[in-house]
């Protein structure tokens, strides 16, 4: 009887969702939920389609920038903020272009409800914040090293 030969090299890393980004996206996705049916009943389907397109712009940019960051992090923290203020600005660049796209298509207005778009991107912008805010505080992630006090034992016993 054989057996098939142990892989060998590296193996392929697994993304794992931080539990700031799970609870963050999943705030986000039952607002939109919520959103894009109350939309449906006040102001029918463009308001619908208005709010789901910002719900998805906020899952999708927001979402990619805390997974990017999660990898930066991880690689480089030195390069952290410089790598935050990077993705906001692009992020914000973003969301620009998509409404600016939206209306050089005429859809903005027609098809697409402008009020739920941009009242959307608002409230699922201030839920993820929120949301990530809250399990970054109740996350038990030491964020700094504290020096080592002058007679401390560890430190008497260094080489």
């Amino acid at each position: 009887m054989t057996t098939a030969p142990l892989p060998t090299g590296p193996r392929p890393r697994r993304v794992r969702l931080s539990p700031e980004i799970r609870l963050a996206g999943l705030t986000t996705i039952a607002l939109a939920v919520v959103a894009a049916v109350l939309a449906a009943l006040l102001s029918g389907a463009p308001a619908a389609l208005g709010a789901s397109i910002g719900f998805a712009m906020v899952l999708a940019f927001f979402g990619l920038g805390a997974l990017t960051m999660d990898v930066v992090a991880t690689v480089s923290p030195g390069a952290s903020l410089l790598v935050a203020l990077l993705i906001y600005t692009l992020q914000v660049a973003a969301v620009g272009v998509v409404f600016l796209a939206l209306d050089a298509s005429d859809a903005l207005g027609s098809t697409v409800h402008a009020g739920w778009l941009a009242g959307s991107v608002i409230v699922a912008t201030l839920a993820w914040l929120v949301a990530q805010t809250v399990a970054a505080t109740r996350s038990r992630q030491p964020i700094y090293d504290l020096p080592a006090r002058v007679g401390d034992r560890s430190e008497a016993s260094a080489p």
